[in-house]
């Protein structure tokens, strides 16, 4: 067998599996959505787990505003300037292990280092380079691509084979997060979950999701490179 045919594919979420942003992120939404809804919060709306475009669909239906792209695109860029404004005066934080990890994974020549994010790629872009981490990453699957997160596997998928000539076999791709929803995007395209506790789901929510793996945080580097091997 090629060494090309037993590369994997490992899709990282962003916020709660690679870092904390220190509530940069929400807060971005919760001043868009003051600004944009003259709402002062965001009452109930769903955002663990769930894309961007997610977010602001559920923002549109409760405040009975038309979900156009225009109107899309205006609420997502002011969202992205407070975004650009919090991230450098909110105290975050890389999450356990997450440097050693990423250039343990870079050195190996059978990893392929990619995003599936619910953040639009300017949002994945903006947090990733201001903790130092952006680099690490090829390409991605973004909230850009679709607003339903189980549909970023196959769009990852084909980016990886634009990029690598290899259709990379369900076996073989690895989903790391921190959500019941990441669990969900694996299972959709018969990918490897690997669930994370770092985020705002226990180790016991995680588990109930049945994921191919499980662990507290990313600190252990043998044991997250064995379940690759």
């Amino acid at each position: 067998m090629s060494a090309a045919l037993e590369k994997k594919l490992l899709l990282f979420d962003i916020d709660g599996t690679l870092l904390a942003s220190g509530g940069a992120g929400v807060n971005a939404l919760t001043e868009a959505t003051r600004v944009y809804f003259n709402s002062p919060d965001l009452g109930g709306i769903e955002v663990a787990g769930r894309t961007d475009t997610s977010i602001a669909h559920q923002l549109f239906a409760k405040h009975g505003r038309e979900f156009t792209p225009a109107a899309v695109t205006e609420f997502t860029d002011l969202y992205l300037a407070h975004l650009a404004r919090l991230l450098p005066a909110t105290k975050g934080s890389l999450l356990p292990g997450i440097i050693p990890l990423l250039e343990a994974l870079r050195a190996r020549p059978d990893c392929v280092l990619a995003l599936l994010t619910g953040n639009l790629v300017r949002g994945a872009e903006l947090k990733l380079a201001h903790y130092g981490i952006w680099h690490f990453f090829e390409f991605g699957a973004y909230a850009d691509d679709h607003h339903d997160r189980n549909a970023l596997g196959p769009v990852a998928r084909a980016r990886a084979f634009d990029r690598h000539g290899h259709t990379f076999p369900a076996e073989r791709i690895f989903i790391l997060g921190d959500t019941p929803h990441d669990i969900a995007c694996a299972r959709a395209i018969d990918a490897r979950a690997i669930a994370i506790a770092t985020g705002a789901f226990t180790r016991a929510q995680l588990a109930a999701s049945s994921p191919d793996f499980l662990f507290e945080d990313l600190s252990d580097l043998s044991a997250v490179l064995a379940v690759l091997d």
